[in-house]
């Protein structure tokens, strides 16, 4: 029987360029091997120097596509500006842009202050870090996209930024996410909408991948959470990471040519009760 590759060419990412931000983070590095084995040509965008080079080398044992690493903070305009410039320099165009940078400050000593007393400094630091930088490449690679007349760009939020949190399953496991996380992914779900309108008739797609929690033990997430958190889905559990390998590669395929201005959620079911 002859094999059909139909289904394979339609989630085929062979010959894109994708600028993938927040590269050498827990989910970003995974979101990297799904890109590169779907025939992709990744640019690797985090400051993370060290965990980005460690990155692109297993990358480049791995695929036969070609790694570019960029060790930038997304905040500074002229580091985004050049960035763009050296990507269109080399590969000639940029067909997909995730936004998935995201800063938290786990280890800052005033991180987990109730709303009430939460530090102003702290909050624009966390705003201005999370937003500025989705403006910026947004606006830069939405720029060439424009002039390409073609491009895709998912923006990487959470469920927090379409819920509220819910206090009672965190306790004292320091997991739970100040305000400002809720604040900064809300807005990226409304940015999207707001994109996907404004850039229509060009042949831009903006979508929304909108993220359940994640089991990781390198967070040390505590049993009595993971519990609290699995009964709330559901599925009755957290997430695997390769759980949003799909979602991802349809919003940046052409198996998503006829969607934009969506808002993908994959959660096990946490907020359809």
């Amino acid at each position: 029987m002859k094999k059909n590759n139909s289904a394979n060419k339609l989630f085929s990412l062979d010959g894109k360029t994708v600028v993938l931000t927040g590269a050498a983070g827990r989910l970003g590095s995974r979101f990297a091997h799904v890109l590169c084995a779907s025939g992709a040509n990744v640019i690797l965008v985090d400051k993370d120097a060290k965990k980005n080079a460690k990155l692109k080398l297993e990358l480049s044992k791995k695929y036969n596509t070609i790694q570019e690493v960029f060790d930038i903070d997304i905040t500074n305009e002229s580091s985004v500006e050049q960035m763009v410039k050296k990507i269109i320099k080399k590969f000639k165009k940029i067909d997909i842009l995730i936004n998935n940078a995201h800063f938290v400050p786990r280890d800052h000593p005033k991180r987990d202050f109730p709303f009430e007393k939460y530090p102003l400094d702290l909050w624009n630091e966390t705003i201005n870090t999370n937003l500025q930088g989705l403006f910026l490449c947004s606006r830069e690679i939405g720029r060439l996209m424009v002039k390409q007349n073609h491009g895709v760009l998912v923006n990487i939020s959470s469920i927090y930024g379409i819920i509220g949190t819910d206090q009672r399953i965190y306790g004292k496991s320091r997991l739970n996410s100040p305000a400002f996380y809720a604040t900064t992914k809300g807005g990226m779900v409304n940015l999207t909408k707001y994109l996907a309108a404004y850039w229509h008739g060009k042949n831009i797609r903006v979508n929304t991948l909108t993220l359940g929690g994640v089991f990781d033990e390198q967070l040390h997430q505590d049993k009595k959470f993971v519990n609290n958190y699995s009964k709330k889905t559901i599925l009755g559990r957290m997430a695997k990471k390769e759980d949003f390998d799909g979602a991802l590669l349809f919003l940046a395929s052409d198996a998503s040519s006829y969607v934009t201005g969506f808002n993908l959620v994959v959660d096990g079911g946490w907020t359809a009760w």
